[in-house]
């Protein structure tokens, strides 16, 4: 049974609570490249990840056995797996990726790229014979004209680009995608909270594995690390991690993936806008342009994917046919 199947008929929220949720993803992913990019210059990416992921895991894990019991967080084999593939394709692949490219591809370029996730999306739905409405596939073809505003070749973005950093991202964001597409289709922990602790956990002891087969542990010591980089570590752990991706794998379970996939169009000019401000990465016209443009794909995809109200049923509904009640 997936985590769509598990969700009953009128459970759905409260439209305040999927717009806190959303503006929680959108702000708070949006400066988490800022501090990917801060922490990867002097700590070993994948390993920084790996604590990073570890550490809000066990946080969340021990909250919820406080205030639930031990048992709360005891979950099938079956539910385990989803959890690890999950937590593998957006941490690990996803996540890992994205540090490893920060180290040479700049924070709001990085943000600017993974704004290509819905489009992984919409070809994973198309595969799965799940059409997004026309709507929907105008605004992320307009999403991407607004990339191709901020990223063409000639675009003034103040710094070169290398492309195999580039395509790191474009990968990660691939991962990503997947990841997201399949937590509604894998059998998963049916409370939120709890297959977020475990895709943590496992997402989290997958990027240190594979920052030590990556050599990162050798010779690294914890003092070549800044005090700026621990900072912005604990910034991660506790919100980046804890607060938005709890908020993301809510977001999961609550709404269409269409639409929760829309905070890869705003991070980007929230990304930017840090970068400019504390990292210096110029704003220039096409930065401008394309962010506007941006902006108005996120409008009409959120527009296209405004829920309807259903008659009540018994039948079980899919991620993509679950509604709730938007504001105008």
């Amino acid at each position: 049974m997936t985590a769509a199947e598990r969700l009953p008929v009128g459970s759905a929220p409260r439209p305040l609570q999927l717009w806190l949720a959303l503006v929680t993803v959108y702000l708070v992913w949006g400066s988490t490249y800022l501090a990917i990019r801060v922490v990867v210059e002097t700590a070993p990416p994948l390993l920084a990840m790996g604590a990073r992921f570890l550490l809000a895991g066990l946080l969340l894990g021990a909250f919820l056995a406080v205030r639930r019991g031990s048992s709360a967080l005891r979950v099938g084999r079956g539910q385990l797996g989803g959890a690890a593939a999950v937590g593998l394709l957006l941490l690990l692949g996803g996540n890992g990726g994205v540090a490893i490219a920060e180290q040479t591809v700049p924070s709001g370029v990085t943000a600017l790229l993974v704004a290509a996730t819905p489009l992984w999306l919409v070809c994973l739905r198309t595969l799965a014979r799940d059409r997004p409405v026309r709507l929907s596939l105008l605004g992320t073809g307009l999403g991407f004209l607004g990339i191709a505003v901020l990223v063409r070749p000639g675009a003034s973005l103040g710094e070169d680009v290398p492309t195999g950093g580039l395509l790191l991202v474009v990968g990660a964001a691939g991962c990503w995608a997947l990841g997201s597409f399949l937590s509604s289709r894998l059998p998963m922990p049916q409370d939120a909270f709890v297959a977020t602790t475990w895709e943590m956990l496992l997402g989290g002891a997958g990027l240190t594995l594979a920052g030590v087969l990556r050599g990162e542990a050798s010779g690294f010591e914890p003092d070549q690390v800044s005090g700026a980089a621990w900072a912005w570590l604990a910034y991660l752990v506790l919100i980046g991690s804890i607060v938005a991706f709890s908020a993301y794998v809510w977001l999961l379970h609550h709404a269409p993936i269409s639409l929760t996939a829309t905070y890869a169009y705003v991070n980007p000019v929230v990304a930017v806008l840090l970068g400019a401000l504390v990292l210096a990465e110029p704003v220039t016209g096409a930065v401008v342009a394309g962010g506007a443009i941006v902006v108005l794909g996120v409008a009409l995809v959120v527009s296209a994917e405004r829920p309807r109200r259903h008659p009540p049923s018994s039948t079980p509904v899919t991620a993509d046919e679950r509604v709730v009640d938007l504001p105008a």
